[in-house]
């Protein structure tokens, strides 16, 4: 019964405070000071003299005698003049058109003057013909303006205390009480009344993740399902995958599902300039989720507030970030109770959260969020097609194997790209076409086709991309060719793209084959032309990541075989190697020894097959586009080709997008290179190619361009790209991807 009476009387307390009145009684205070002041000096003030020269008051005022006295303001350097009541009718024209008219009493004019001394002797000179009972004599004052007095102090500390006020106002998030509410938590709440509308049927693929989400908002809808057994209730999970693999839409569909008050905000939302209020922040958040237990909160972009705590106190001060931390440390699970509050977070930066953050009795689970294969692309194109309208007959599968490493955000960036495109070209649905044309364009850019290149240049690069064609097509491992262009796109200006094959791991015959295949666009340029260019850039950076991978992660090196320095938490060797100098020197010894194996195969295979490289170049210069039937053609079937579609591709060159090496874990999006090729031309006419000579494959394996590097540093791009056939009806399509995997 207590609570039943208190409760009615909580919004009659609040209602103050809502409706803004204190709001409304303090304006009202601060306008009728203001009218008082202004009442005051009009009041008081009456009217203004209106002003004169000395030579009128000398030759007319004081000739006429109509002077009554005259007032010098020394301080101010003015003369007043009062005139004599009974003369005041022959200055009505002077007084009609002025909107403050002096006061009967006067002063009635006045006028500015240098020296007082000079005025006195003018003065005095202007009455000699005056009698001398009927001279005037100044009068000497000072006047002290209080008003000006009172405005010149108090307006400058009005204006700090204004703009103190307004910044107060915007640190507490524009609420009414300012400064009192910077501390105050900034958590988006979701409650019955302001449903979400997002369900799990929304979320498309992620079927493990779903299960052990799913299972979590089971648990607040049927409790007594899991405690009859015993079961508690996971504290936290933490969702932890790529960027656009749908962390946060899950996170939206278990407010929209759970039917309990969940509090969504940012780890940013915690940070703040002044000194204690992240760690308010997080008192406050967690002191309204208990009232409303239970609930779940949910913290995007954890990692803004959890990142692993310093260990050098020598190079700390007061951190506020690490202050709030502890504070979120101590409420997930600490000496209080916190029953019936879940913590849902999401990040793709595991790696460097501290440690006491993901340890269990605060994070019991977590969830990995990975970038989405085959069947579960197909199901995310289905979630994002349907608002589009397809040509008919049109067949989703082939979109899911087009898109390999795509996550659901560049999927759903796929659909909008071919909804323009096929708009742009005026069609009434959208076709296949439409959809190839779009992957080509998110992976590589746009196609610049008047960018202005030489005729020296633009051959430099169609042997350069020929040479990544044949030593990819002619080496078993590598990654077969689906596509090769030399019109600029994006910041390159060729590409060619490759068949990637989505696997886990990749063996060092493999690494070998894609680092020669990556080498022979140079290679090409220097048998050709007998000189080199600095087209191969991003191709040289590409595969001194690969090698130094492959000796310093992998283990790959005779003389340093089975070691590995790399570091899988990120937050270990800052200052540091985890080897000595000599140790350095041999990894770089070794790094320089397999890279120039890998040049040395890519040339070998180049010298076998000179002629056909040159039918392939100059195929590429009159059609600037050519495709792997093309290759087939010249160099014939390659070995151990399967005869399914070609699904994706890499860009290899530096023009072109080579493919590279990397750690195992998620596929990224390639990045295109900036050519700058200056070669001589070389006249060569295309000569019937003989059969090509086959290659034995590396016994060494290089890096796959799947294959993902250990850290972001040196994770290698690589594209997706859609080939159709020109000459033939039936099409064969690419997409391109690139995969960063860890190998634990």
């Amino acid at each position: 019964m207590e609570q039943n009476d208190k409760t009615p009387q909580q919004p009659t307390e609040r209602a103050p405070r809502s409706n803004g009145k204190p709001n409304n009684y303090v304006w009202w205070i601060y306008g009728l000071i203001m009218a008082g002041i202004f009442g005051i000096h009009f009041f008081y003030t009456s009217g203004n003299p209106v002003e004169t020269t000395w030579r009128e008051v000398r030759t007319k005022m004081i000739v006429n005698e109509d002077v009554s006295k005259i007032v010098v303001i020394s301080n101010a350097r003015k003369v007043e003049v009062f005139i004599k009541p009974d003369k005041l009718e022959g200055y009505a024209d002077r007084f009609k058109g002025a909107f403050d008219s002096p006061a009967k009493q006067g002063p009635h004019f006045f006028f500015s003057i240098g020296d007082i001394k000079a005025f006195q002797d003018q003065l005095t000179q202007a009455q000699e013909n005056i009698a001398e009972g009927d001279r005037i004599e100044p009068d000497f004052v000072e006047h002290t303006d209080y008003l000006g007095n009172v405005i010149g102090w108090l307006l400058p500390i009005v204006l700090i205390i204004g703009i103190w006020m307004l910044f107060m106002r915007r640190m507490g998030g524009g609420m009414g009480s300012g400064i009192f509410n910077v501390g105050k938590s900034k958590a988006q709440l979701f409650d019955k009344d302001s449903k979400v509308r997002i369900t799990f049927n929304d979320v498309a693929g992620l079927e493990e993740a779903k299960v052990e989400i799913i299972e979590i908002v089971d648990f607040l809808k049927n409790p007594k399902r899991y405690t009859d057994l015993g079961g508690k209730i996971p504290k936290g999970a933490l969702l932890v995958g790529p960027p656009g693999t749908g962390k946060t839409l899950l996170a939206k569909a278990v407010a929209g599902e759970a039917n309990v008050p969940f509090f969504s905000l940012s780890g940013s939302d915690f940070v703040e300039m002044f000194v204690g209020v992240g760690a308010s922040r997080v008192r406050d958040l967690f002191k309204q989720a208990k009232e409303k237990a239970p609930c779940i909160i949910f913290i995007d972009e954890i990692d803004a507030i959890g990142r692993a705590r310093g260990n050098k106190t020598a190079f700390t001060t007061n951190d506020e970030r690490e202050n709030t931390l502890n504070q979120l440390l101590t409420e997930m699970d600490g000496f209080a109770s916190n029953s019936g509050v879940i913590i849902l977070a999401a990040t793709n930066r595991a790696d460097i959260l501290d440690r006491a953050l993901l340890r269990a009795g605060r994070f019991d689970r977590q969830i990995h969020v990975d970038l989405p294969d085959l069947k579960e692309r197909l199901e995310i194109f289905k979630v994002h097609l349907r608002g589009l309208k397809l040509a008919d007959g049109f067949e989703i599968d082939f979109l899911a194997k087009q898109t390999p490493g795509f996550s659901g955000a560049d999927i759903a960036n796929v659909c909008n790209e071919a909804a323009l495109i096929a708009a742009r070209k005026m069609k009434p649905n959208i076709d296949r076409q439409d959809f190839l044309d779009a992957v080509d364009r998110i992976v590589g850019g746009l196609e610049k086709k008047s960018k202005i290149i030489s005729v020296e240049e633009k051959r430099t690069i169609a042997f350069h991309e020929a040479g990544h064609a044949t030593v990819s097509w002619l080496l078993e491992h590598a990654n077969p060719l689906v596509k090769v262009t030399i019109i600029p796109r994006g910041r390159s200006l060729g590409a060619a793209w490759y068949l990637p094959e989505e696997r886990q791991i990749t063996t060092q015959e493999q690494l070998l084959d894609e680092m020669a295949a990556t080498l022979g666009g140079r290679a090409s340029e220097e048998l050709t032309f007998h000189k080199i260019s600095t087209g191969a850039l991003n191709d040289l950076e590409r595969i001194t990541k690969q090698a130094y991978s492959m000796i310093a992660y992998f283990g790959m090196s005779g003389r340093l075989r089975n070691l590995s320095y790399y570091d899988s938490t990120g937050q270990e060797y800052s200052f540091s190697k985890p080897y000595s100098e000599k140790t350095a020197e041999t990894i770089d010894e070794e790094v320089q020894a397999l890279v120039d194996k890998a040049y040395k195969l890519a040339k070998q295979v180049l010298t076998q097959n000179k002629s056909g490289l040159k039918r392939l170049a100059e195929l590429l210069l009159e059609r600037e586009v050519i495709f792997s039937e093309d290759l087939e053609k010249i160099f014939g079937k390659r070995k151990g080709e399967s005869n399914e579609l070609l699904i994706a591709a890499i860009p290899s060159s530096d023009s072109d997008n080579a493919a590279a090496g990397n750690a195992p874990e998620e596929p990224e999006k390639p990045k295109r290179r900036t050519r700058k090729p200056k070669a001589e031309e070389a006249a060569a006419e295309p000569a019937p190619a003989p059969a090509p000579t086959p290659v034995k494959p590396a016994e060494h394996s290089l890096f796959d361009a799947l294959l993902p590097q250990p850290t972001p540093a040196d994770a290698a791009d690589a594209a997706v790209v859609v080939a159709e056939n020109e000459s033939q009806p039936k099409q064969e399509e690419g997409a391109s991807a690139e995969n960063t995997e860890k190998l634990s």
